[in-house]
């Protein structure tokens, strides 16, 4: 994902001062928005016992750590890269094995939340037994620690680089993913494992949404809830789409570099940069936040900074089967 910087810096040469910071502005301005909607998000999930017990919020409290974090880094790389602040690879390297790291956390949990409403629906009697506090802290940790072994993986294939051929560790150029995959290795790695993880969670997903359309159609009972997993499941496999789009981004720019003048690839840059890395981490707090009768009027209220709104007067009535 980092990688699909090297053309917007490499082209700020051709932009002038202006346009450079009206370019940064108008990326910054939107993820400081969705941070603040995460955070409100955030803390309605941490507000009442309801939301920290049950698995489906604990999943969910999950997913919006792991896209806040990843937002914010990438638009603190993206300043980086913009501002040309001079970075040595080891402060560079911390930075994207986190983005990278919360970039694999997100679509993973979607698959677990994908199969929690695949449970639901598909086997109500055995969910509150399968479905349970214990068991989601296990399937978040098992989450945790695949991402880790990923970034480990990494890190391992990056000690390989000669370092010590360097006359120093000062980046020649601002700080990437692309500029920290150093040897071929490490690219073809990153590469499968990328395709791999869209592919692998792509499939679980589409998976349980399948098998969820064909229990709403067959159910003489409770269709109502499974159209709503099953539209829950369209959009977890519309996020893993979006959290996963990095796999063709990078080819699409290069196309776009072929075709178009240099000047005009950047400014197509920024745009897609904003649509397509900044606002998908901004999706599940919409998703949930407004269709979620629980969650819509305590997340109003956060994000009134507490101050009572004409839409959410009532106290909020808790449905476990809203989503």
């Amino acid at each position: 994902m980092m990688a699909s910087l090297t053309n917007t810096t490499g082209g700020l040469k051709y932009q002038g001062l202006l346009e450079s910071v009206m370019f940064s502005t108008l990326t910054t301005v939107p993820c400081c928005i969705f941070l603040l909607v995460n955070t409100a998000m955030l803390m309605t999930l941490r507000s009442r016992p309801l939301f920290r017990e049950t698995p489906r919020y604990l999943l969910l409290l999950n997913l919006l750590c792991a896209d806040t974090t990843q937002m914010a880094l990438s638009q603190l790389l993206y300043l980086l890269a913009v501002s040309r602040a001079p970075l040595t690879y080891p402060p560079c390297g911390v930075l994207v094995m986190l983005a990278d790291l919360t970039n694999t956390v997100s679509p993973l949990t979607l698959v677990v939340m994908s199969l929690e409403r695949y449970v639901a629906v598909c086997h109500p009697l055995r969910h509150a037994t399968l479905v349970t506090a214990r068991s989601t802290a296990v399937a978040v940790a098992a989450v945790w620690a695949i991402s880790w072994m990923n970034v480990l993986t990494q890190v391992v294939l990056l000690l390989d680089f000669p370092f010590k051929d360097l006359q120093s560790l000062q980046m020649a150029d601002f700080c990437s993913k692309d500029r920290m995959m150093l040897g071929v290795v490490s690219e073809v790695y990153d590469r499968g494992y990328t395709y791999f993880l869209f592919a692998s969670t792509s499939v679980v997903v589409a998976s349980t949404y399948v098998a969820v359309t064909m229990a709403a159609r067959l159910a003489s009972s409770g269709g109502a809830s499974a159209r709503r997993a099953r539209d829950t499941l369209l959009l977890h496999l519309v996020q893993v789409g979006l959290s996963l789009s990095s796999t063709l981004y990078s080819p699409v720019l290069v196309a776009l570099s072929r075709s178009v003048s240099r000047l005009l690839f950047v400014r197509l840059q920024n745009v897609l940069y904003v649509a397509i890395f900044i606002f998908p981490r901004c999706l599940s707090s919409l998703i949930y936040g407004l269709r979620d009768k629980s969650i819509r009027p305590v997340l109003l209220q956060h994000l009134s900074c507490g101050l009572t709104l004409s839409i959410g007067t009532t106290r909020p009535h808790f449905h476990m089967r809203d989503v």
